[in-house]
């Protein structure tokens, strides 16, 4: 018997066993570690004989140890924040040729003082006297008065939209002139002022350009105070951020169906209730059904208790679903990935629309003109495209949303079954895309909707003729310009 199990015994001799403390197991477990150590050669030592270093000791000495200088020097720059932040904002002003001919000067002086040099010394004289004159150009305060404005605030592609911006000049003092700058997209609109006197106004107009769907952001006005040769650049700003928003273009539609007489009773369906307004039959009582449905007169006919049956009516809510990837379009597919960067940016500024997204602009102009046309037959709809959903609402905010609808890839389930959810009641659903997206991500997708619900396919495909077939459960609607949109709608959804 070994010491330990000798040990191990008399613990358990006195009626309970104790465990070894931390520094006994750890000195026994170093006992026969060192015996075989003597047995054999004992190992060399990778480090030394020395521990081995914790992983994460340098660097959490090093940020134990720079802690409290990050919160002394955060400390100081609160306390000291009325000093350097208009100090900071004076140094803002120079621009990078400003910060060069300063450095110059100051090169020149330091060099034609050190050797002796007239010539450097009177580059330097020259320079640094150009930017305390440039510096002293950029002083004083401007005290105006700016309003921007763009009148429409909505507009269709192609219809013109004008700006103007009015300044005034509410100092006592007359105004030298001065540059207004007015942002308009991805580009800007300058405006170089004459002198005004006190209380006089100036008015400038601009034309936006519009032949793009999108949102085009206009402003802030923001006043240039500087020197002519652009050594110092001191901005104000004077006014919000504005936003023009260009609709897409829409075609005048018939009625999809009902109107509002009909829609007030609502529209019948297949589906048996045992409470409606649309009478269906008449069937035996059974215990549960509510006697105020029981029809007396056929009752005692028939010599049998006999309830009314109806069908489920519901009003009409149109879901429209519209694909914005260029891949699934004829125009787009197999380029999207040659453009992205074009096509960022004519979203933003509403520039003229690139050849990929062509027949994507023609999508969202079908959807947008079905929508219009529910809603004017007072009608839900719900219309979803990308991120942006709107859901029983007036034709002005649905065509806002698909303003700011910008071409990309999308997942066309997960996109019906967002859809599906907000209007759990549709009863009938649109679905526009191309010709390349596979018939059973449509089937899929359309899927997502209760089998009573009228499905309809519209696919933009400007190299095929105009049509309409039927297969799978769904009404597919081919057309190759907008203005085909009406035709088609009357023969294959229309009733």
């Amino acid at each position: 018997m070994t010491q330990q199990d000798q040990g191990a015994t008399s613990s358990r001799r006195g009626g309970r066993f104790r465990m070894p403390s931390r520094r006994g197991a750890s000195a026994g477990a170093g006992a026969p570690a060192a015996a075989s150590a003597g047995a054999t050669s004992a190992a060399p030592s990778t480090n030394g004989g020395g521990a081995r270093p914790v992983p994460g000791t340098t660097s959490r000495g090093i940020r134990q140890v720079t802690a409290p200088i990050t919160r002394s020097i955060e400390q100081v720059a609160g306390r000291t924040e009325s000093v350097w932040r208009p100090v900071a904002g004076i140094l803002g002003w120079v621009s990078p040729l400003g910060w060069t001919i300063l450095a110059l000067g100051l090169v020149c002086w330091l060099v034609g003082a050190r050797w002796g040099w007239t010539e450097l010394l009177m580059v330097a004289a020259a320079a640094l006297l150009l930017f305390a004159t440039c510096f002293v150009l950029a002083l004083g305060r401007t005290k105006v008065r700016i309003l921007a404005e763009v009148d429409p605030r909505r507009v269709v592609v192609g219809d013109p939209a004008t700006g103007r911006i009015l300044v005034t000049n509410e100092a006592r003092t007359p105004m030298l002139p001065i540059l207004v700058e007015l942002p308009v997209g991805l580009s800007a609109a300058r405006f170089v002022l004459p002198a005004l006197t006190p209380d006089n106004a100036h008015e400038e107009l601009f034309v936006v350009p519009t032949s793009r769907r999108g949102v085009i952001q206009v402003g802030p006005a923001t006043t240039v105070q500087g020197d002519p040769l652009g050594l110092m650049r001191r901005t104000l700003t004077w006014t919000e951020r504005t936003e023009l928003f260009v609709h897409p273009r829409t075609v005048a539609l018939e009625s999809l169906g009902a109107g509002l007489l009909r829609d007030l009773e609502g529209s019948t369906t297949e589906d048996v209730s045992m409470s409606d307004l649309a009478f269906h039959a008449l069937r035996e009582y059974q215990p549960g059904d509510d006697r105020r449905y029981i029809h007396w007169r056929s009752s005692a006919k028939a010599g049998r208790l006999l309830v009314r049956q109806f069908l489920d009516t519901r009003r009409s809510h149109v879901t429209i679903i519209i694909d914005p990837d260029p891949e699934q379009y004829r125009s787009g597919h197999g380029k999207t990935g040659q453009s992205d960067r074009d096509v960022e940016r004519d979203v933003m500024a509403a520039n003229a629309p690139t050849a990929i997204q062509a027949d994507v602009e023609t999508a969202i102009s079908v959807g947008s003109s079905i929508m219009v046309r529910v809603m004017l037959d007072e009608q839900d709809c719900t219309i979803v495209c990308g991120p942006q959903k709107v859901t029983r609402s007036v034709p002005q905010i649905g065509l806002d949303a698909m303003s700011r609808v910008e071409p990309g890839p999308v997942d066309l389930f997960t996109t019906s079954l967002d859809a599906a959810e907000l209007a759990p009641d549709t009863s009938t659903c649109f679905i526009v895309t191309g010709p390349h997206r596979p018939f059973l991500e449509l089937q899929r997708a359309a899927g997502q909707f209760p089998p009573e619900v009228t499905r309809v396919i519209v696919v933009i495909d400007p190299q095929a003729g105009h049509g309409i077939r039927r297969g799978g459960g769904l009404v597919i609607l081919t057309l190759a310009a907008l203005e085909d949109l009406r035709t088609l709608l009357v023969s294959g959804v229309a009733r």
